[in-house]
């Protein structure tokens, strides 16, 4: 069975991390092929679910806790190898379409990351997260980056320093995640949420997550500005005049 399944629901592509018996722990081929599917989505799918499989959301990297690489490393190279988890944060964030994180159990290290750089993140009332990398000799700058935009600056550090397991509800409350619900009604949420986004016309999925994904990068004044524009642009759109 392969590490990462794919599966398309009408217009929904739904993303699977399939290692459950190690808590979805994602090897730098499940972050690359992730990436490939999020790249890809847009062409067919108007929204993409992500999740895991089994108890857990994702616990981090796999290779996390393992000692590091004996010997001299260039640190060209480890920039490089250390780019396809960057890459997957960055198809999340660049998608055109809106990426939901599913969390059902644990969301530590990258899946924690993943967890806040996804548009929404619905998370069960059993989830946690956490950035334990510090407790293992890591500076965690790669979950770091996808915090930048979501998460306030006096959590962020907590998160990171602390290495504390928090709640779900924290979790809300600190960016990460967008609403917690109790574990039995976690599908059913998901199935309201996806079905409230394909309701609109495509132009108008698109544009939010446009919008979401520039505007908090400019000024006030060009926030605006944008805002008029992409409004007048979309809303021009036949699709937007179709019947629902």
């Amino acid at each position: 069975m392969p590490d990462v399944l794919a599966k398309r629901d009408g217009a929904i592509l739904e993303i699977t991390l399939n290692r459950p018996d190690h808590g979805n722990g994602a090897t730098d081929e499940m972050a690359v092929e992730v990436t490939r599917l999020i790249r890809e989505a847009a062409d067919t799918a108007q929204c993409i679910v992500l999740r895991g499989a089994g108890a857990d959301f994702c616990v981090g990297r796999a290779m996390m806790g393992q000692p590091p690489a004996q010997g001299p490393v260039e640190a060209y190279e480890r920039k490089r190898a250390f780019d396809v988890i960057f890459n997957t944060y960055g198809a999340i964030r660049g998608s055109p379409i809106p990426v939901i994180g599913v969390v059902q159990g644990r969301a530590h290290g990258f899946g924690c990351a993943v967890a806040a750089v996804c548009d929404i993140t619905l998370a069960s009332d059993k989830a946690t997260f956490q950035v334990p990398e510090m407790g293992h000799n890591i500076l965690p700058t790669m979950v770091m980056s996808s915090f930048i935009d979501r998460v306030p600056r006096k959590a962020f550090t907590y998160l990171v320093y602390s290495t504390k397991i928090i709640s779900a509800e924290r979790a809300v409350s600190f960016g990460i995640a967008s609403d917690v619900v109790p574990a039995a009604q976690l599908e059913e949420t998901v199935k309201t949420v996806t079905g409230a986004i394909l309701k609109a016309p495509p132009p108008a999925i698109r544009g939010v997550k446009e919008y979401a994904r520039t505007a908090y990068n400019m000024s006030t004044e060009g926030a605006i500005d944008f805002a008029r524009n992409i409004h007048a642009v979309i809303n021009s759109s036949s699709e937007m005049r179709r019947k629902g």
